[in-house]
């Protein structure tokens, strides 16, 4: 099943991210999937409670698929935790069932009731995560609990039921935005237009210019900034140690991914060296001990969002590809004085 899933996701993908419409005959349904979203938008925007007593950051995308927000919610907590603000996690916890919310998430939190993500932001960042569908919910557990000052919702960009101070939009730059085109047409989940109300947009690439980008994809906006993600480690999912990522420079690798993306995954293994055989799955899989078979001195290498499923029965042979975000000064600079900005009617 799991291997239909992949195989519907990946013509998906095609049909969307290319730059003709081969589902032109849908746009009826786009029609009506952008009306219902409006509408919803609006009363949820109309009905959300009172701004909250602290910065709120919302990380998200008006795109499909992966885009690298998590890392990118990594690297925010980091560089607030560095000028002196404790920041707390929300999170809807896609792919969690924990039956009761709010979930305040640790590192050795079961992803079957956390979800993946949340998981692996507790594991990799060390600050609060709180998981709750309904994010309002969420931030005032983290307020009443005095978890932090300053909250960021990963993954919310459509919760308007949530007050937010700051948003960031983020879009994987070798995909763009598709073939422009709302679902189920193509990938977007609102229109292009919906970026003017956005704070940052940042694009996932292989490049980081120093200074803001003019443009990206023919979307103009006064504040682009370029994202890069790189390997930084190598993980041992039984053990814990690590090796450095050169150590899989002519290596024969099973690579195991069940993300938004996977393709970037296996294209980064095989810049770093690796002899690659891809096993894709659909995003937020559920694996099994099945799904982790190899051949012989053939090792397993999945992201870290997987790996935090695949401890409990991981092989001997099962590594996890830490990567971490890097940004532009300039926009380390204009991220942080944006957040001070935020907090001084709130201090005031």
């Amino acid at each position: 099943m799991s291997g239909v899933k992949s195989a519907l996701s990946s013509l998906v993908e095609r049909l969307w991210y290319g730059s003709k419409r081969p589902l032109f005959f849908l746009t009826p349904l786009s029609w009506l999937y952008r009306s219902i979203a409006e509408a919803r938008r609006r009363a949820a925007w109309e009905a959300r409670d009172a701004s909250l007593p602290v910065p709120v950051i919302v990380v998200g995308n008006i795109t499909a698929g992966g885009t690298g927000k998590s890392p990118l919610t990594a690297w925010l907590v980091s560089e607030l935790a560095s000028a002196g603000w404790r920041p707390v996690i929300l999170s809807r916890g896609y792919g969690g069932d924990a039956g009761q919310y709010p979930l305040e998430v640790t590192a050795d939190t079961s992803p079957v009731k956390a979800g993946d993500e949340p998981v692996m932001l507790a594991l990799s960042t060390g600050c609060p995560v709180v998981v709750d569908p309904r994010r309002r919910r969420a931030a005032d557990y983290a307020l009443e609990n005095n978890l932090g000052d300053v909250l960021i919702c990963d993954d919310g960009l459509q919760h308007y039921k949530l007050p937010r101070d700051l948003e960031l939009s983020v879009f994987d730059g070798q995909r763009g935005i598709g073939n422009g085109a709302l679902i189920p047409v193509g990938p977007l989940r609102e229109p292009v237009s919906r970026l003017a109300s956005v704070d940052f947009v940042i694009v996932n690439d292989k490049q980081l210019p120093e200074q803001a980008l003019e443009s990206f994809a023919g979307v103009d906006h006064p504040a682009i900034y370029s994202m890069v993600l790189e390997p930084t480690t190598l993980v041992h999912l039984k053990s814990g140690a690590s090796r450095a990522v050169g150590d899989l420079k002519g290596k024969t690798v099973k690579a195991v991914a069940g993300i938004g993306n996977p393709a970037r995954f296996f294209d980064t293994l095989r810049a770093l060296g690796a002899s690659v055989t891809e096993s894709a799955f659909p995003d937020h899989h559920r694996f099994r001990p099945e799904d982790l078979t190899t051949e012989t001195d053939e090792w397993i290498v999945m992201t870290a969002k997987d790996a935090v499923k695949c401890r409990e029965f991981a092989p001997e042979n099962a590594w996890s590809l830490v990567v971490e975000a890097r940004l532009p000064g300039p926009f380390r600079d204009a991220f942080l004085a944006r957040v001070r900005l935020c907090s001084e009617p709130i201090t005031s």
